[in-house]
């Protein structure tokens, strides 16, 4: 039974203690592939391609690198680590010999996934706005951007998790799903550069949803459709977590 609405707490410290232990390696891992691209593709490739709506195409790429390293850094969390701690070391086992429920654990993993990926995008936003790239205090409303994107994904990864019987099946998630969404999804280049139908697709998909939150805010403007974008996340980050927590119990609780 839940203890109080603060039941994922321990959940989240535990983690969190682990990961401290590692802290800096695992900080460094998250920069270093960002920012091949923002150096590869940003100034390499940037330097042959006009402008973007006025923006060079290093800061147009920018944003699109906040919002898909957060993405990255949840995904990887809320797959690998947390099926580690549920199937491997049976650490879930473990904590539902306590007070806490599932509700919970699978909760405290969310959060912490969530704490990990907002971790990985701020300090890409550092880094980019150390290179000039984002522009005036609206570049700081960047910062709960990223805790919901992260929220957001972190939430749709616990469902494949609980899906899934090991970790080969992750493959299956990153090549049919994360990968297509990041090409179609503003990061790279404007969505209207693609056919119709698949900006459409692309436009609906959360990656999307914090790319046009986070890059008009870089350019230190107000973005369109705030309320839409904001709700769109927070929708996903709920219905994931529902789906993830009926799918977890039904894995564990049978």
């Amino acid at each position: 039974m839940p203890s109080s609405i603060f039941g994922w707490f321990p959940v989240w410290q535990r983690n969190f203690l682990v990961w401290k232990k590692l802290a800096i390696p695992s900080i460094l891992g998250n920069l270093a592939d960002p920012l091949i691209y923002m150096v590869g593709l940003g100034y390499g490739l940037g330097s042959l391609l006009p402008t973007i709506n006025g923006q060079s195409y290093v800061g147009f790429l920018a944003a699109g690198t906040v919002c898909a390293s957060t993405m990255n850094a949840a995904t990887f969390e809320a797959l690998y680590s947390s099926f580690s701690r549920m199937h491997v070391q049976k650490t879930w086992d473990a904590i539902l010999n306590t007070p806490l429920g599932l509700t919970e654990v699978v909760a405290g993993e969310l959060l912490w996934a969530t704490t990990k990926s907002f971790m990985a995008g701020a300090a890409i936003l550092l880094v980019v706005a150390i290179l000039g790239l984002a522009h005036g205090p609206m570049a700081l409303w960047v910062l709960p951007t990223i805790a919901l994107t992260g929220l957001a994904f972190a939430a749709l990864g616990l469902i494949w998790t609980a899906l899934s019987p090991s970790y080969d099946f992750f493959m299956y998630y990153f090549t049919l799903f994360i990968t297509p969404m990041t090409f179609i999804s503003g990061v790279f280049f404007p969505t209207d550069q693609m056919p119709a139908w698949l900006a459409a697709i692309g436009n609906w998909l959360p990656l999307a949803q914090g790319v046009a939150l986070a890059r008009p805010l870089m350019a230190g403007r107000m973005p369109p459709d705030v309320l839409l974008h904001v709700g769109a996340l927070l929708g996903t980050a709920a219905i994931g977590f529902a789906i993830a927590l009926v799918l977890t119990r039904r894995r564990l609780l049978k």
